[in-house]
């Protein structure tokens, strides 16, 4: 393969990292100038910035009444632990994993909560067969696996009648994908992903089973104060008003309604799926035609539209691993594509975020870049005799 020329148009916007991802078009930092800044987060101003963000995360994902909403501390990281200190142990429970923050959920409960928990596992780029889970135990699982580039691909698994609690981290699927409330309990994300918001705040999704289950089973394991979401055996409903459990920045909640506005503005959910859907095609599509590079998902029905993984298939690789550094290394360097390498965890390959900040032309720009990049590393490879 020949070096190609040197595109001509570049992404007017290179930033493709999968957290904290792009913010919202047009943004500037003019638009927190409403950040109550300097005031307590428990006064009036405060309070009222809390509940809307609240409001609005509700309003937007169209997440039931009756269901709570809670801004919790620790970003979606956070928001997971709290989830499963405070409501495992007290019946059965599976794990699944199929990337590495699913792995790192099934360490949490099987080497800290010491629970016997059944673990299933699927290699990057394939999830669990949901057939084979048993919702009668509480189930703990990712709708969408950040580093390995898989989702699940409707909630038609999880049945209606199950007896456990399923807690889903959906931190890359929240507000880009289309959750099904009715078979989620309990449901966490952070706002630095789909919306582009700042990191450490982490947002806690409660179904009333949930609830019903915190204020009936207490834990044999001491909690620490932030997690703690119960006072004498009831939900302390505050937190799902705006009080939240530690102090918060009121610049990044500011930051986070911005987004919330913005997301409303063009049309809500709908439009939001249909942004990272039509960013992610443009991807899929440049790789059916192309036959060096690959997703790294192995059934299009579970392919992420937001964080998208792409490995080379090229037989001249022999080290992936610096071949794809090298591709990710020689993007950042133009200035085309920033932090799209693989996750450390995961195959060697790039992973490009297709969230619903991200623009479709900056990512039809740059696509080219990336065959430029890839014929450029070819070309490079030591010749063999």
């Amino acid at each position: 393969m020949t070096v190609l020329p040197v595109p001509a148009t570049r992404p007017a916007n290179p930033r493709f990292s999968s957290g904290p991802c792009a913010k919202i078009p047009n943004y500037t930092l003019d638009l927190l100038a409403d950040a109550p800044l300097g005031r307590s987060h428990r006064a009036g101003v405060g309070k009222t910035k809390l509940k809307q963000a609240i409001d609005l995360t509700r309003e937007i994902l169209g997440v039931p009444a009756g269901y709570r909403i809670g801004i919790v501390p620790g970003s979606d990281t956070g928001a997971v632990e709290l989830a499963m200190w405070s409501l495992l142990g007290a019946r059965p429970v599976e794990m699944l994993a199929w990337e590495s923050f699913g792995e790192g959920w099934v360490t949490d409960a099987v080497k800290q909560l010491k629970l016997d928990a059944v673990v299933k596992k699927a290699p990057y780029g394939q999830i669990v067969d949901l057939a084979t889970v048993d919702f009668d135990r509480d189930v703990v699982f990712t709708w969408n696996g950040t580093t390995s580039g898989v989702r699940v691909a409707n909630g038609d698994a999880i049945p209606a009648d199950r007896q456990g609690l399923t807690i889903c981290d959906a931190t890359s699927a929240a507000f880009a994908m289309d959750l099904p409330w009715d078979k989620l309990d309990v449901v966490t994300f952070s706002w630095q992903k789909v919306l582009g918001g700042e990191g450490a705040h982490g947002m806690l999704i409660l179904s009333p089973r949930a609830v019903e289950r915190l204020e009936s089973y207490t834990p044999a394991w001491p909690l620490p104060k932030i997690f703690r979401l119960t006072k004498g055996g009831k939900l302390i409903e505050g937190i799902f008003e705006g009080e939240t459990i530690n102090t918060p920045s009121m610049l990044a909640v500011e930051d986070y309604l911005v987004s919330l506005h913005w997301a409303k503005a063009i049309g809500g959910l709908p439009a939001l799926i249909a942004r990272a859907e039509a960013n992610a095609q443009a991807v899929w599509s440049f790789c059916e035609t192309r036959p060096w590079i690959a997703n790294l998902a192995v059934d299009a029905a579970t392919a992420s539209t937001t964080s998208v993984c792409l490995k080379f298939t090229d037989a001249r690789i022999t080290d992936g691993a610096a071949f794809a550094k090298a591709v990710a290394k020689r993007l950042e360097k133009e200035g085309v594509a920033l932090d799209v390498g693989a996750y450390r965890d995961a195959p060697p390959g790039l992973r490009i975020w297709c969230g619903s900040t991200v623009e479709l032309a900056d990512v039809q720009a740059l696509l080219p870049w990336i065959e430029w990049a890839f014929a450029a590393e070819i070309a490079a490879l030591p010749k063999v005799a």
